[in-house]
């Protein structure tokens, strides 16, 4: 049975729509995706390249 419902997004937006659910929660939305805003976010989380390159320094690879 389709129902009136909430779409909220962890941003804050809210919208309504119907579904066989009455809510839905989602992480991101065209309010806070980068393809939508222009906008792009670089996340290096917890310096992964750099640990990366100090555990196997600059591989070089051959053929």
């Amino acid at each position: 049975e389709y129902v009136e419902c909430t779409i909220s997004c962890a941003c804050g937006n809210t919208f309504t729509t119907r579904s066989t659910k009455k809510e839905i929660r989602v992480e991101i939305c065209s309010q806070c995706h980068p393809f939508f805003t222009g906008t792009q976010k670089f996340i290096d989380s917890a310096g992964r390249i750099e640990k990366f390159k100090k555990k196997y320094g600059d591989i070089k690879l051959g053929k």
